[in-house]
Formats: structure tokens, C-alpha cells, sequence
């Protein structure tokens, strides 16, 4: 019996005392940290840029507006330059939904407070508001896309507010006043 103990004790002793797959275990316990990280700065990467092509897109397009290149204005060439311009939104013309409102000019507001986006997985809804407005009026331009997130399972897709289909949604305004 003291000789089967004695074996079990020098047994555990080895496996305890040996190092070999020690920094196996590190790893296994550090790589799915660093690979996490690694995957929502991509996530972020993406969403700035989309943000950045989808604020572009608004800015040059609302630039052509108020110089009169935009003719007729309808709400669907609105949503057409947009896209064109913002290059990279994927199925652009799907996920963006276009507002265009009057301000008045009494209390600086305009007469609603955000800007709708629409859910790719409803149907596409004519203009939500198109007021195209009159000379001199103070003009606001909401455009909203939604997206998928490039990685839904990491951190970042979990803290962010998605909506009902999973997307996250990205806004950009801009404003201009009609000419008379």
C-alpha cells in the first residue's frame, strides 16, 4: 500500500512541477481576447468608413442641389446621387431611405425630431417626407442606411442599438436653402 501511495505521490509530484504546455494554456486562455479585439477594430474600421462614404455622399450631393444640378428633384434622383456618391454602401439604394424637411425659421426646429430609417426587411416605402419647399426656406436632408454588422458575434455588434432585423444604422444630415 505505502509503495502504491509512494507511486502516486512522485506521479502527481511530476505532473505538477512539469512545465512543458505551459505556455499552451496561455495561449488558449489570451487568444480569444486578442482575436475579440482584433475582429471589433475591423467592425469599427467598417462602420467609420461607411459612415464617412454615407456623410460624403449627403455633402456632395446636397452641393449639386443647391447649385441646380439636381433637375428634376424627385425623391428617388435624391436617393440615386446619394449613392452614386457614397460609393461603397452596399445595396444602397435598399437600405437608404432619403427625408428631406422644412425648418422654420420662427423657433430654429425642424418639425421632427429624428430622422426614420427603414428596415431592409420590410418592404421599400416610398419617400417618408419629401417637402421639396419654397424660395428662401431652410432646407434639413436626413438620409439613413442600415447594415449588417460585419462580425455579429464579436463585443461590438452587442453593444451597439440594432434594430429589429439585426442591422445597426448609420445617419447623415445636411442642409441647404431653396433658391428663389
Amino acid at each position: 500500500m505505502s509503495m502504491l501511495t509512494n507511486a502516486l505521490r512522485r506521479l502527481c509530484r511530476r505532473v505538477w512541477t512539469n512545465e512543458d504546455g505551459s505556455s499552451t494554456i496561455e495561449f488558449v486562455i489570451i487568444m480569444p481576447v486578442i482575436m475579440t479585439i482584433f475582429l471589433m477594430s475591423i467592425e469599427v474600421g467598417v462602420m467609420m468608413t461607411r459612415g464617412l462614404m454615407l456623410d460624403r455622399g449627403i455633402d456632395i450631393t446636397m452641393r449639386d442641389l443647391r447649385l441646380g444640378n439636381l433637375t428634376p428633384m424627385t425623391h428617388e434622383n435624391l436617393k440615386n446621387e446619394i449613392c452614386d456618391n457614397a460609393m461603397i454602401i452596399p445595396e444602397c439604394t435598399e437600405s437608404l431611405s432619403v427625408e428631406l424637411m422644412p425648418i422654420t425659421t420662427a423657433g430654429w426646429a425642424p418639425t421632427k425630431s429624428k430622422p426614420t430609417c427603414h428596415d431592409r426587411a420590410d418592404e421599400i416605402k416610398p419617400a417618408l417626407e419629401f417637402i421639396p419647399g419654397s424660395g428662401n426656406e431652410l432646407m434639413i436632408v436626413s438620409a439613413c442606411a442600415t447594415f449588417n454588422p460585419f462580425f455579429p458575434t464579436t463585443g461590438l455588434a452587442a453593444t451597439i442599438r440594432l434594430q429589429n432585423s439585426g442591422q445597426y444604422a448609420m445617419i447623415a444630415t445636411s442642409a441647404f436653402v431653396n433658391e428663389p
